[in-house]
């Protein structure tokens, strides 16, 4: 197997994941020379990731294989029991916990992700416009806050105009969303968003935003080093959506003009600069049918 030679402070990496995501971390962080440990509940314990890795170690209790995948304690204390210095979460469970990045660099763990700051920003969909605004970048109307009452809400909705949209402020994965065409619609609705948000995220908090009809969802891939260096990966269209979640993404981006496209890479790198990224993100635009690009979200992972 190809080995490359590396820079890296640490020479030994637990990776938090499992299955096809444990395994190819682990490939690459060979190919680098690193050493790897994995880590498996019970269920997976004739899972192949369990013997990709150098060594492996058991987590959770039988019953609870999730909650294995998610005890961040647990998992820190198996990495710094066994000597390694780094942590690579993959993509899902703890890969956007702004604690679990914390706990990671408290413990004197590299955590192989965005820093505890950005992840704890572009979890919370109200900061992440927040922090879009502040970088330049164009963003969809909507509330700044999280909406305090059905009376606020209407008076927001009556201002830019139905349709709108609820949305979880801790929303993610299609998730948490409600299309809102009328008022009567918006007063029954209100409420059944804020419990659906506390119930699926653990966050009651929920803003309105005007809904962009007909629009193209395209998303532009960033890397960002340590050392403030940060670039764009061109981008890919997931506009053939089902219930909010995209099913399709095409690369490169159909139906846009190349101007468009350079101008959601421009949004895409002022947002990352505005926050000093660092690691793999996906800035995420919805383009309306003139061709003009509005911020959405960021997945730091």
């Amino acid at each position: 197997m190809l080995k490359l030679k590396h820079n890296l402070s640490f020479d030994k990496v637990l990776v938090a994941n499992r299955g096809e995501i444990a395994i190819r971390i682990m490939r690459a962080a060979t190919e680098l020379g690193l050493k790897t440990v994995g880590i498996y509940a019970y269920e997976d314990r004739f899972s192949l990731h369990r013997y990709k890795s150098d060594e492996s170690y058991r987590i959770g209790d039988e019953g609870e294989p999730l909650r294995a995948y998610l005890d961040g304690d647990e998992i820190i204390k198996v990495a710094l029991d066994c000597g390694a210095q780094a942590i690579h979460p993959g993509y899902g469970l703890l890969s956007e916990s702004s604690d679990f990045a914390a706990a990671c660099k408290k413990a004197g763990i590299t955590f192989i992700g965005p820093t505890p700051e950005i992840l704890e920003t572009f979890g919370n969909k109200i900061k992440a416009k927040e922090a879009a605004k502040e970088s330049g970048v164009s963003t969809i109307p909507g509330t700044e806050a999280p909406l305090e009452s059905v009376d606020e809400a209407r008076k927001y909705a009556e201002k830019i105009g139905y349709p709108v949209l609820l949305k979880a402020a801790h929303g993610g994965g299609g998730k948490g969303i409600r299309t809102i065409t009328s008022e009567e619609q918006l007063v029954s609705a209100f409420s059944l968003a804020q419990n659906e948000a506390l119930s699926s995220f653990g966050y009651s908090e929920i803003f309105l935003e005007k809904m962009v009809l007909r629009p193209k969802h395209i998303e532009v891939q960033i890397l960002g080093d340590s050392s403030g260096n940060i670039v764009h990966l061109f981008e890919r269209d997931c506009s053939i959506q089902r219930r909010h979640q995209k099913v399709v993404e095409l690369a490169p981006a159909v139906g846009i003009s190349e101007e468009t496209k350079e101008s959601l890479y421009e949004m895409a790198l002022k947002i990352g600069r505005h926050v000093k990224y660092q690691g793999l993100g996906t800035v995420e635009f919805l383009v309306d049918q003139k061709g003009k690009g509005y911020f959405l979200e960021v997945n730091p992972r």
